[in-house]
């Protein structure tokens, strides 16, 4: 029988068969436990760039942006060598996390500032702080007024450091002694921070951690206003101490609680843009409507709690006509973000909105099933800060700004914030690669282990990243993910947790690095942040306290009813 030989085959490709000019990356799935198969090591590297963000900017004293680049980098080496998440995967995730901190992040940092330096070029914004003045002689509720009030006005539309420097040369020229007016404005800076920059740190939680806006931003508005409650009477304290608070106890207070429900209210059922610029005049119009707030103080009062020197300026008279115009960009913010909030309006800017599926982005969660990560939606119109431009082009035209001189002064804001910019654009980079890669979860299932104690530590943990960071944006886009991967695995509330990060956070906002260094800055006290620091810190910890019980209580029977 003749032996049979096997005949290689060869197959011709068919000539009009050609590669692909573009290759889509290759499908990205997280791993959990990728170090040696550990949780524990795997969390360990996993957190190895947080822990050296938090150590360059606390124990180095790095600035903030070097530190942020460094972290980047350091997240992107454990996601390409420990997750083993390709390169340009790796480079594009941390690219949506800059495009994101660019837009809506600083887009509306930048066009905020942008309002504030066209009323300082027109003096309109002395004559704001002359009408201020004008309320009340009683230095403890201009304090009121000016820190609190103000400062959450300020907050709402800028934040990042310029309601406590603005709040506290504001007091310095109102009489105040510069260490007084620097620890007032500081404490001051607590209850609105959450909602600050036109909602900027609740868009980011809602972004980096999936949840809708809406349900984080009603549970952060079921928080924070507690603290509104307090903080006024503590700031009326700080002012003059047991006399302070037993005389102006009831304006405190009725400013607190219409603060704290103009911020729920708004919060939970009109819009987390419009929260604090409400709980802001919603506090003003309280201190006004009270009969207490109106009575002159004693000269004791005056020239024991009034050591330093008043500004001569304040006694000027404005033409009502200036007074008006003095307030006109605010009333025009509050205005159009109403407007935006009409359903037929609301529905009309959310058309412009654009969704993309990002390129050199597909990761798939441990479960197999793809993350929202890869697709990136651009709110063109509906963002916050492309209505607070809208409000900027109209306050030009309503102080009398020259079209030239408008754009010039937003091309300085930029420049001012250059630095700003960098190191929000690097962390939020740093958050993405972090998240996308599988870090952030890896660090939830290990936190997790805490179980119920989890509720506690929550707020912990953002008030570190604030005191660290300086900002509630940037502690919330580290942590957000985070919380709530710990959350489900330890059968909490997702939302609940993600919002206690954020309250939590405020609270480290005065015995931040940053914000110390604004206040000594502003007031003159340059080289004097630790004595600042060891009069605000028992009122950070105090409070964070109070928070943590909150957070406790809501995830337990005993305060569950006050969730959604």
């Amino acid at each position: 029988m003749a032996e049979q030989r096997e005949v290689p085959v060869y197959i011709q490709e068919p000539a009009h068969i050609q590669e692909p000019a573009y290759v889509q990356e290759p499908a990205y799935v997280q791993e959990l436990e990728p170090v040696a198969g550990s949780l524990g090591l795997s969390a360990l590297v996993a957190a190895l760039p947080l822990v050296m963000v938090l150590v360059l900017l606390g124990g180095v004293r790095m600035k903030a942006h070097v530190a942020g680049l460094i972290g980047l980098l350091a997240a992107a080496l454990v996601a390409c060598l420990a997750y083993g998440m390709p390169l340009g995967q790796t480079l594009s995730s941390g690219a949506q996390g800059a495009v994101f901190g660019l837009f809506p992040i600083m887009w509306i940092v930048v066009n905020a500032l942008w309002v504030y330096r066209m009323t300082v070029r027109t003096r309109h914004f002395d004559v704001l702080r002359r009408s201020f003045g004008r309320l009340s002689d009683d230095p403890r509720i201009q304090a009121l007024v000016v820190a609190f009030c103000f400062g959450a006005l300020l907050e709402a539309l800028a934040g990042f450091g310029a309601p406590v420097a603005i709040s506290a040369v504001m007091l310095v020229a109102l009489g105040f002694d510069p260490v007084r007016a620097a620890v007032v404005a500081l404490v001051a800076n607590t209850a609105p921070v959450a909602f600050g920059a036109m909602g900027t740190p609740v868009v980011t939680l809602a972004q980096v951690t999936g949840l809708p806006l809406d349900s984080v931003a009603s549970v952060v508005g079921r928080q924070t206003p507690l603290l509104a409650l307090v903080v006024p009477l503590v700031l009326v304290w700080l002012v003059d101490g047991r006399r302070g608070l037993r005389e102006t106890w009831i304006p405190a207070l009725a400013c607190g609680v219409a603060f704290a429900v103009a911020q729920f209210v708004a919060s939970n059922y009109v819009s987390a843009q419009l929260a604090d610029i409400g709980a802001a005049l919603a506090g003003a119009g309280a201190l006004v409507a009270v009969p207490h707030a109106r009575v002159p103080a004693t000269e004791s009062v005056r020239t024991s709690v009034l050591t330093g020197v008043r500004s001569e300026e304040l006694d000027e008279e404005d033409p009502r006509g200036e007074v008006v115009r003095a307030y006109a960009p605010y009333a025009l913010i509050v205005a159009i973000f109403s407007v935006a909030q009409i359903p037929a309006v609301k529905d009309w800017l959310a058309g412009a909105t654009q969704t993309y599926d990002w390129p050199l982005l597909d990761v798939a969660g441990p479960d197999g099933e793809p993350v929202g990560g890869n697709v990136f939606t651009w709110p063109v119109v509906s963002t916050g800060g492309t209505l607070v431009l809208l409000a900027g082009v109209c306050t030009a035209a309503v102080i009398g700004v020259h079209a030239r001189v408008a754009v010039k002064e937003w091309l300085a804001t930029v420049h001012e914030l250059r630095f700003a910019i960098l190191t929000v654009t690097s962390v939020l980079a740093l958050a993405y690669v972090m998240n996308l890669s599988g870090q952030a979860a890896t660090i939830g299932h290990s936190v997790a282990a805490a179980g119920a104690g989890l509720a506690f530590l929550s707020p912990v943990l953002g008030w570190f990243g604030v005191a660290v960071s300086g900002s509630d944006t940037s502690s919330n886009a580290l942590f957000g993910a985070l919380q709530v991967t710990a959350a489900r695995e330890s059968g909490l509330s997702a939302e609940l947790l993600a919002a206690a990060n954020s309250s939590g956070g405020v609270l480290g906002k005065m015995i931040s690095p940053q914000n110390l260094t604004i206040a000594c800055a502003a007031v003159g006290l340059a080289g004097r942040e630790g004595d600042l620091l060891r009069k605000v810190l028992p009122w950070s910890i105090g409070l964070l306290l109070v928070m943590c019980l909150i957070v406790v209580g809501q995830s337990m029977a005993a305060l569950a009813w006050m969730l959604p």
